[in-house]
């Protein structure tokens, strides 16, 4: 059933439907309900959102717009079919490294096929983050991550992705590379939101309860919710600073409200507003459709197993261990090596 849905939601709309309005084009990529279908409901009366919802299809379509698009939220006919070719020849990668006896990104990756919209985000309407304030730019400019790291020193030189920590929020919310697994549960009072990557569980709260002081911080944040009708509405505030891996490092202000809905047995329509005043001038709207796949395995996310890696990043890369490493190689007959890269 996922698969036939994933088919429905990235088919290109039809020539008839070229001047279909925003809306409707984003109505479009749920499914109809069959008629007399009525809101599935758990044993204690709320809509009943349970079982895994992986992002990992979802990996194709990006964040943020190109700019060449402008504020078109959905791609024309040929804009997609070159998008869906491209990403076809992409996943014929597996059986090609199958043959080779290879294992490399075409086994690595966890992507499907690409949504005819052209971002995730959809406000403002370039489909883009909103400008950062001057103290954003700077947290952004500072912020070191293997990504922007050559030389390791300490830890400070290592995000928190590489140190395994978190994806923080709203990206946990995301695809990364693999690993894309989102499963449900609830109980009277309360909502599980369980992330395979990185190992994490969302406690969100049904019960009324006020939210903690602001000196108590999560990397997740601190969730309450509430039901709108059949839309679970979840309310995000808390955060420990520094822990969300958006267009610059969150402050303590940083606000997610998240919406769920039901659109049929096999859909959620998922909506995230996301705001911090410290980092970024307005906010940004994420939405996306989330296709049930319950059959879908939800594994450990081991990180760098034996933690070892960040270790071995700074014995391997800083000035300090030049010596350690040079004795190294020529314990082992090798002279004259060049142990230090270049920033």
């Amino acid at each position: 059933m996922a698969v036939a849905l994933a088919t429905t939601a990235v088919m290109p709309v039809t020539a008839a439907a070229q001047d279909a309005s925003v809306e409707e084009l984003m109505a479009a990529r749920f499914e109809t309900p069959p008629p007399g279908w009525e809101m599935p409901r758990t044993q204690w009366g709320d809509p009943d959102l349970r079982g895994k919802w992986p992002v990992d299809y979802l990996g194709r379509t990006p964040r943020e717009r190109a700019p060449a698009l402008g504020e078109r939220a959905f791609l024309t006919d040929e804009e997609y079919d070159r998008a869906f070719a491209r990403v076809e020849d992409e996943l014929g990668r597996y059986e090609e490294e199958n043959q080779a006896g290879l294992m490399a990104m075409g086994h690595w990756t966890e992507f499907g096929l690409p949504l005819r919209q052209s971002s995730m985000i959809v406000e403002p309407a370039n489909g883009r983050y909103p400008p950062l304030t001057p103290l954003g730019q700077e947290w952004q400019a500072n912020e070191r991550t293997s990504w922007n790291t050559y030389v390791f020193e300490d830890m400070d030189d290592f995000g928190i992705f590489d140190r395994c920590l978190t994806r923080g929020m709203p990206g946990s919310m995301l695809p990364g590379a693999y690993n894309g697994g989102i499963e449900i549960f609830q109980s009277p009072g309360l909502v599980v939101i369980t992330l395979e990557m990185i190992h994490e569980s969302r406690m969100v709260y049904l019960d009324g309860r006020d939210p903690p002081p602001a000196d108590v911080q999560y990397d997740l944040g601190f969730s309450r919710g509430h039901w709108e009708g059949d839309t679970l509405v979840i309310e995000t505030t808390n955060f420990r600073p520094g822990m969300s891996m958006g267009p610059a490092p969150n402050s303590d202000q940083l606000h997610v409200t998240e919406h769920l809905t039901l659109m049929n047995d096999n859909q959620v329509h998922y909506e995230a507003w996301v705001r911090d005043p410290v980092v970024m001038e307005g906010h940004y709207k994420l939405d996306v459709p989330w296709l049930r796949e319950d059959d879908y395995g939800m594994y450990e996310y081991a990180c760098h197993e034996g933690n070892v890696q960040v270790r071995g990043y700074i014995m391997s890369t800083s000035p300090r261990f030049a010596e350690e490493r040079q004795a190294a190689w020529e314990a082992q007959g090798v002279e004259n090596h060049v142990s230090a890269p270049v920033r």
